[in-house]
């Protein structure tokens, strides 16, 4: 399939840049319920291959356990994010038809989805990039590279197939590494590094991590109570489980609606404007 279907997309997603980065299931074939496999664990109570549908899966293509994810035992559903590619895929590069009705192109737009996921997952943190003002010097690379993913997502999925993910993320990594430094440089004091640590479980209560490089750093089951990472680049970063009750996430750099999902916060817990505070949060 090479057409591309961008009569299809939201008028939303045209006028708010990021309305198209996040997910709209509404508008997806249940792609994550179906292209991705998951395994028994603590994340899901049963095993699933690739390219079968989950058991809780309607014909409305909408979950039927969406209210009880976590009592059922999906709690790995309620942290999974795929900014926006499942309505993207769904709408735009199949245009509006899905594998039900076209059998024959399901493993093709499931092959596309995780591709899509991946795109859309950059063009999300390009967009955090020019919505910082220190990181102005990096502004016009990080909006040419944008535009340019932002195409790619809208080609049909044969040439979505032939991308070569690597290379973009290695190429956008350069702008959003820039970016970071550009940003904590403005945060007084020395800044902490801790990119890539093994910190599980790490004793971090009423932390001073303002600034702190934390990409892809290991925080499971960390204890951040009442931590302040403002400004913070916590991109990749491991949240599960993570205690957030009470820190200070406002200006976090590069954080996500899924890793908030995967930690432990409360309604003391200050987050960034444009992330939702987890309704699991609220008993707490």
């Amino acid at each position: 399939m090479t057409s591309s279907g961008s009569a299809s997309e939201p008028a939303s997603d045209r006028t708010d840049p990021r309305a198209a980065l996040r997910a709209d299931c509404g508008s997806c074939f249940g792609l994550c319920c179906v292209a991705l496999p998951f395994a028994k664990s603590h994340d899901f109570a049963a095993d699933k291959n690739a390219g079968t549908a989950c058991r809780n899966l309607q014909e409305d293509f909408r979950c039927g356990i969406h209210a009880r994810l976590r009592d059922e035992g999906y709690r790995g559903c309620t942290v999974f994010d795929c900014f926006g590619a499942g309505q993207k895929v769904s709408q735009i590069t199949f245009e509006g038809v899905s594998w039900r009705e076209r059998p024959q192109t399901a493993r093709t737009m499931y092959e596309v989805f995780p591709v899509m996921r991946q795109l859309q997952e950059l063009l999300r943190y390009l967009t955090d990039v020019l919505d910082l003002p220190r990181a102005a010097p990096v502004h016009r690379d990080a909006r040419r590279a944008r535009t340019d993913i932002d195409r790619l997502t809208r080609a049909g999925a044969d040439e979505l197939l032939a991308a070569d993910v690597p290379t973009i993320r290695a190429d956008v990594n350069t702008l959003l590494l820039k970016a970071s430094e550009l940003e904590r440089a403005a945060v007084p004091g020395r800044k902490k590094n801790h990119r890539g640590a093994d910190l599980m479980g790490a004793r971090l209560r009423r932390a001073d991590l303002r600034g702190a490089n934390l990409r892809g750093t290991l925080l499971v089951a960390a204890d951040l109570t009442g931590a302040d990472l403002r400004a913070a680049d916590l991109i990749g970063a491991d949240l599960r489980d993570a205690r957030i009750e009470g820190a200070d996430l406002r200006g976090a750099l590069f954080l996500t609606q899924a890793q908030l999902n995967a930690a432990r916060g409360d309604s003391a817990t200050r987050v960034p404007d444009d992330l939702t505070r987890p309704e699991q949060w609220s008993a707490r």
